[in-house]
Order: C-alpha cells, then sequence, then structure tokens
C-alpha cells in the first residue's frame, strides 16, 4: 500500500510539472510535435524547477509523506466497506437461502445469523460457547453456517467434510459441527473421519461426497461471497444489515439479534 501511494504522489508531481511547464511555454509550442515538446529546453527548465521545489518542501516537511500514505489507506478502507455494504444487499439470496449452505437452529426463525467460520480457527472455537447459547435461549433465530477455509489444507478437508456431511444427512449436521467446533489440536482427516462417525456418519460416503465438484464449487463460492463482503478472516458474522468482522460476545450477539428483529 506503501509503494501505491507513493506512485500516486509521484505521478501528482510529474502532472503537476507538465500542466505548470505547458501554461509557461510560448503559445507556439503548442502547436509542437510531442517529442519536439519534450525535448524542449523551456519545458525541461520549467520541469526542473518544479520538481525541485516539490523536492525541498518535501524534505522539508516529510510528515505529509505519512499525512498522504494515511489519508489513501482510510480512503481504501472506506470505498471497500462502502462496496461491502451494498453487495450485502446486492447478495441477499446467496448468502440467506442457498439450497446447498447448511442451515441450523430454527429454520424459520426471524433473524438469520450467517457465519463464516473455519474448523481450525481459535477465535472461531472461542466465540462458539456464546453462539449455543443464543440459540438456545432464543429459539426464533436462524443460522447459515459459510464454510470458510483459510487456515491450510487440514482446513479445506475439514469443510469439505462438513458439506458432506450436510448432503449426505442434514438432520446431524449440527451434531457434527458441534464436535468439530470444540475439538482441540489438528484436524487430519483421520480425526475429521473419526468425528464423522460418532456423529452417526458412514464415512466411506462422506469421503465419496467429498470428492464431488460440486464441494470445491461451494467452497468457492463462499470465498467469492466473503470477497464481496470484504472479509479477510474467520469469524466474521452477517446479522441484519451489519457484517461483523472478528469475534464478539454474548452480549454484542443479542445486540445486534434484537436490533436487526427491530428493524
Amino acid at each position: 500500500m506503501i509503494a501505491f501511494a507513493f506512485r500516486n504522489i509521484f505521478l501528482c508531481f510529474l502532472i503537476a510539472s507538465f500542466l505548470a511547464a505547458t501554461a509557461a511555454a510560448p503559445a507556439g509550442a503548442q502547436n509542437m510535435s510531442p517529442k519536439a515538446s519534450a525535448e524542449s529546453p523551456l519545458l525541461k527548465a520549467e520541469r526542473e524547477k518544479i520538481e525541485s521545489v516539490v523536492r525541498d518542501y518535501i524534505l522539508e516537511n516529510p510528515e505529509i509523506i505519512i499525512q498522504a500514505i494515511q489519508s489513501l489507506r482510510e480512503r481504501e478502507e472506506r470505498d471497500s466497506r462502502d462496496r461491502a455494504q451494498a453487495n450485502l444487499v446486492k447478495l441477499q439470496g446467496e448468502l440467506l437461502n442457498d439450497p446447498d449452505t447448511p442451515v441450523g437452529a430454527n429454520p424459520k426463525g426471524d433473524v438469520t445469523i450467517v457465519e463464516f467460520f473455519d474448523y481450525r480457527c481459535g477465535f472461531c472455537k472461542r466465540v462458539f460457547p456464546d453462539i449455543v447459547k443464543l440459540i438456545d435461549n432464543d429459539k426464533n433465530i436462524r443460522f447459515v453456517y459459510k464454510e470458510f477455509p483459510i487456515l491450510g489444507p487440514d482446513s479445506v478437508t475439514a469443510s469439505k467434510a462438513g458439506l458432506a456431511a450436510w448432503i449426505l444427512d442434514n438432520s446431524k449436521y449440527e451434531a457434527f459441527h458441534k464436535i468439530m467446533m470444540v475439538a482441540k489440536g489438528a484436524l487430519p482427516e483421520s480425526q475429521v473421519m473419526s468425528y464423522a462417525a460418532k456423529s452417526g456418519y458412514d464415512t466411506k460416503a462422506l469421503k465419496k461426497i467429498m470428492q464431488e465438484p460440486r464441494i470445491n464449487a461451494l467452497i468457492e463460492k463462499n470465498f467469492n461471497l466473503a470477497k464481496a463482503l470484504d472479509i479477510n478472516g474467520t469469524p466474521a458474522f452477517i446479522i441484519g444489515n451489519e457484517v461483523i468482522r472478528g469475534a464478539v460476545d454474548l452480549k454484542t450477539l443479542k445486540t445486534l439479534v434484537s436490533q436487526a428483529r427491530g428493524s
């Protein structure tokens, strides 16, 4: 980002130099060919004079570089969040009603929480007990599980298993999800299959579905949704018109649900 800021600053200097030098040039110079204009001693002298002034000013006031970088970063972040908010409205169908995405709690609830998560994410595991409490205490919440495996190959394997579990028998999905979320340590495929078996799944059938192209397609779809919503990590939640990036506590979750219900 810093390099980008410097490129923009340098470009502005060049443009300012060119415009100033052009304005100072004789009227006849406007009719010269580009090559001849570029080689004009007058234009060159004016450009060097302006660049020298700019260079001296920066050396005397280096803080303007930091200010420019900060301003650029803030503008990029603001623009990114604005795009994400617009996409949140545009992508409601994919977020809330994708038939291939696992749905739990009360499927007919009046408030939907969408979570982007990774089974190997420590912050996801940390917030999970509060999610369970929230769902247990509010029977009118609908929960959408968006597999977002960003922490390596084991995360991808775990996500494929989760999606395959939903396709194979969605009635057992939440039990499997809970075991995976409370699990500690690594999640190699052998461990994931052990948890699947404990949840009542036929692991041979599960592995077969995990290899189907539609599983990769679902994960890719989730990555595209995350990108559109400016979600770069886990956990992330969509509650009503809010995108929450990062773990939050039970009180915050309740407040957001209440706000969504009120709107």
